[in-house]
């Protein structure tokens, strides 16, 4: 041996600290998901999460578009933003978040696209997300309940197909996102009894 030294088998605490440290993004799903735990009534939910909904497969849609999977975290906070200035003003999310969606699915075709299948399947997404978001704000919101709850967990069950394919967004973002839509949907759920 030449003097390098073979560093010590760690143990079984360090081993956890890393195993848990590579899994920042569940729990930063689970720490919003009981942050944004509901509040108010029937209608607010519906109303709040239903408009939510309307956002997140445009985050996946522009990422998988721009071909750089780290956009969403950005994405994701121009659209927070963005959700609390048109509620501060009392601007309807539809009218702006409709267009922005329309916007998005024109540049998807638009040009040189990378990765077009991946692309295509972004834009279905955002049209089959999307409508169950404006279906679940235009009926009555005991049945937008269930509609808001299926879009958030089947967006869930979307973002774990993508950290499993490893597609559209970066890893860190599908697994957080998944945790926290599969999460809100259950809380609906509950609020629904």
């Amino acid at each position: 041996m030449t003097g390098a030294t073979v560093p010590a088998e760690r143990g079984t605490p360090y081993r956890m600290v890393r195993a848990l440290a590579r899994r920042w993004p569940t729990a930063l799903g689970i720490l919003t998901a009981v942050v944004t735990l509901g509040g108010g009534t029937v209608a607010a939910q519906v109303s709040g999460l239903g408009e939510t909904l309307l956002f997140l497969p445009l985050i996946y849609l522009v990422a998988a578009r721009s071909g750089r999977r780290g956009l969403a975290w950005p994405a994701l906070g121009v659209t927070f933003a963005l959700l609390i200035a048109l509620r501060a003003v009392d601007v309807p999310v539809v009218a702006v978040v409709v267009p922005l969606a329309a916007a998005a699915l024109a540049w998807s075709v638009i040009g040189h696209v990378p990765h077009p299948t991946t692309v295509r399947v972004q834009a279905l997404g955002m049209v089959a997300f999307g409508g169950l978001g404006l279906a679940a704000l235009a009926v009555d919101p005991d049945l937008g309940l269930y509609l808001v709850a299926a879009g958030w967990f089947f967006h869930g069950v979307w973002d774990f197909v993508h950290l499993r394919l490893d597609r559209a967004v970066s890893r860190s973002y599908a697994e957080w996102c998944g945790v926290l839509d599969v999460l809100t949907a259950g809380q609906l759920l509950l609020l629904a009894w």
